[in-house]
């Protein structure tokens, strides 16, 4: 009886959670009269199915557990109420985290809370920066205490009471089943139900959420999503990515060439600069009324201003990804975080063969995220916070040092190139327009921090803009800075959270290239996005170069213009009129643009546009999987590519030789070369 008590009152918290919830997103959810069922009901099933799971320990312990100790043993006993208490603060505890991270996102727990868990440091220190911790978890332990109180009686006379082994194996077998069935019947699909992505997520079930991002951290492709006949989509991707018919053919999906300038080649220095959650919002150009960006609305005049650009997903390592390699997003988990990841086609790659000093710049601790084993395996030399010694650090948060630290950094590291004689490519990562949003003092008109009179975000992006003007008064005094191309394009927008799961709106971002001595400065209007960064770059500096890229340049008379846009299930595609996108259940769906009530589709393969879509993804799937766009595959590619099988050619080495060989082979196709 002690499990279905605790059971019930879990229940009545879920649903008070998803009441609360409902409340925070009932201007996003319509005809209430029809989806509170659809919520309320799904939700009792998903709540169910994660006790179900949860209580399997339980349930065995009690099995097994003598009548004459429940009764008798003064520390089972209290083994067990301190079981109920712990259980009830837990429950507690969950429910707070929820609402935090609801406030934070608009969804349940997903993939950025398992991120939360495994990086421990920065997330606790950010927790403890943001918001008051120790109040909260105090009033929590009081508000246990007293449901405790009320239901200890209860506890009490579970404990006294007297069951036979057999009556308790039946009761046992019959809550078994429970999690059994739910494990072959439930899953994520049944909460797509809704073309409404708020309506959805309150039908979840928070802590059910988390470990099925735990279990689902990478979908496959091919069991998920719709997919086509890969030599057509090759044919198709091939079209929309390579420019050049007198490429020779090569096998689905190869889409490697070389890219031959026109004209000779500038080798200029090139500062990258990736600055965290900068919404194209904030800035006056795009509807900011709060005069947070002083810096940049003036800044952005002088230099290219691409003003339709667009994030590809929602995540740090989603936009670097596709600055990056300059590839279309895969379902679930982004590339940097995934194993596997070196030795890729990249834009560092371009200027590391080129002779640049190649760096990638980060203001906090590169191991969040595995960005240093990324970019270390691709190429990339790393300066991240510990690299800082203490008298160039002036400020830092639970995320890292703040901007004018590791710009300061940067300008150092340019000087130190210079002086080499060596042109660079800093690819810098900011941290400060984060929660909680502390920067230095005194700065700028804006209070730190977030709640109890902070400025919350306004005061982040400030803050961001105010280091930029730092950092190019600092750069305007160095030698290299007419040889030097600037550009500042955001990781990804500061919220995604939208009645669809791909609100458009909430992935523009700007895209800013200047160079005053080398670049004119216009707004360019051409739909694009963050794959499209490198080779448009490249193409402003006449630079030839192997590439695998997605991406096209943005200002080639050929590119009509799209833009990828995707979270860790929603895959998009959009144009100047509509947006497609694939989902999990092999679901193809539209939303028109431009309408005031613009409403969700079910379309076919057959509907214009959608093989587009398919080939882009499914194309970005099997290079991936297949390794395709690698500067250093492994040798049995490289063999099977001659006509010949590795193993062939290993078995004509007799002894020494073959032993050799066997040793090359594990050398190529191991991840530490």
């Amino acid at each position: 009886m002690i499990v279905f008590r605790l059971s019930l009152v879990s229940i009545i918290c879920f649903a008070l959670m998803r009441g609360v919830l409902l409340v925070r997103a009932w201007p996003h959810v319509d005809n209430f009269s029809s989806a509170w069922l659809y919520i309320f009901g799904l939700g009792l099933i998903y709540d169910i199915a994660f006790i179900s799971y949860f209580y399997i320990p339980f349930v065995i312990f009690f099995l097994f557990l003598p009548n004459g100790w429940l009764r008798n043993s003064r520390a089972i006993r209290y083994l067990i109420q301190g079981g109920v208490f712990l259980f009830l603060y837990g429950l507690g505890f969950s429910m707070v985290a929820e609402w935090f991270f609801w406030s934070e996102f608009g969804v349940r727990f997903n993939f950025i809370s398992v991120d939360y868990l495994v990086y421990r440091r920065e997330v606790t220190d950010n927790i403890l920066e943001s918001y008051p911790v120790v109040t909260i978890l105090t009033v929590l332990l009081i508000l246990t205490g007293i449901v405790f109180y009320f239901i200890r009686p209860a506890i009490l006379k579970n404990l006294n009471a007297t069951e036979s082994f057999k009556k308790r194996v039946i009761i046992a077998g019959s809550l078994l089943m429970l999690p059994l069935l739910s494990f072959f019947l439930i899953d994520q699909s049944q909460r797509s139900f809704s073309d409404n992505n708020y309506v959805n997520e309150l039908a979840s079930n928070g802590p059910y959420q988390l470990f099925a991002a735990f279990r689902n951290n990478r979908l496959d492709y091919r069991r998920f999503y719709v997919t086509g006949n890969d030599h057509d989509l090759s044919a198709r991707l091939k079209k929309q990515v390579i420019a050049d018919d007198r490429q020779p053919q090569k096998a689905d999906y190869d889409i490697g060439r070389t890219i031959k300038a026109q004209g000779p080649a500038k080798k200029l220095n090139v500062m990258l600069i990736t600055v965290e959650s900068l919404s194209a919002k904030y800035l006056t150009r795009f509807g900011q009324t709060h005069d947070i960006t002083p810096f940049m609305d003036k800044w952005f005049k002088q230099g290219l201003l691409f003003t339709r650009f667009y994030a590809t997903g929602t995540r740090t390592t989603r936009g670097l990804e596709a600055i990056t390699l300059s590839i279309s997003p895969t379902p679930g988990r982004s590339i940097v975080k995934r194993p596997d990841n070196s030795h890729m086609y990249s834009l560092g790659k371009v200027f590391k063969d080129l002779g640049y000093d190649t760096a990638f710049l980060y203001g906090g601790r590169g191991f969040f995220d595995n960005m240093n084993a990324f970019f270390g395996g691709n190429g990339y030399r790393i300066v991240d916070e510990p690299c800082l010694d203490s008298e160039e650090i002036t400020f830092k948060n639970a995320w890292g040092v703040c901007d004018e630290d590791i710009f300061n950094r940067a300008i150092r590291e340019a000087n130190q190139s210079y002086s080499a004689q060596k042109p660079f490519f800093f690819h810098i990562m900011t941290t400060s327009n984060h929660q909680p949003f502390t920067f230095p003092e005194g700065k700028i008109n804006l209070t730190p921090g977030e709640g109890r009179g902070g400025s919350g975000r306004l005061g982040g992006v400030k803050y961001t803009d105010y280091a930029l003007s730092r950092l190019m008064n600092q750069a305007k005094k160095q030698p290299w800075f007419d040889d030097t191309v600037f550009i500042v394009v955001a990781d990804h927008c500061a919220g995604s959270a939208g009645k669809i799961g791909l609100p458009v709106k909430k992935y523009h971002i700007p895209l800013f290239i200047y160079s005053p001595k080398h670049i004119r400065a216009k707004e360019v209007d051409t739909l694009a996005c963050q794959i499209d960064l490198p080779p448009t770059l490249l193409a402003l500096l006449n630079i030839s170069y192997d590439s695998f890229f997605f991406g096209k340049d943005i200002l080639s008379l050929g590119f009509k213009g799209r833009a990828l846009i995707a979270n860790y299930q929603k895959l998009g595609l959009l144009n100047n009129e509509e947006l497609l996108f694939l989902s999990p259940g092999k679901q193809i769906n539209r939303m028109g643009l431009g309408q005031e009530n613009s409403v969700l589709e079910k379309v076919s393969k057959d509907y214009p546009g959608v093989r587009d879509l398919m080939a882009y993804y499914q194309g970005a799937d099997y290079v991936f999987t297949h390794r395709l766009n690698r500067w250093s595959r492994p040798l049995k590619h490289l063999a099977q590519s001659q006509g010949a099988s590795l193993d062939q050619n290993i078995k004509k080495r007799p002894g020494q030789k073959r032993l050799a060989a066997c040793w090359l082979y594990y050398l190529l196709c191991s991840d530490k070369t």
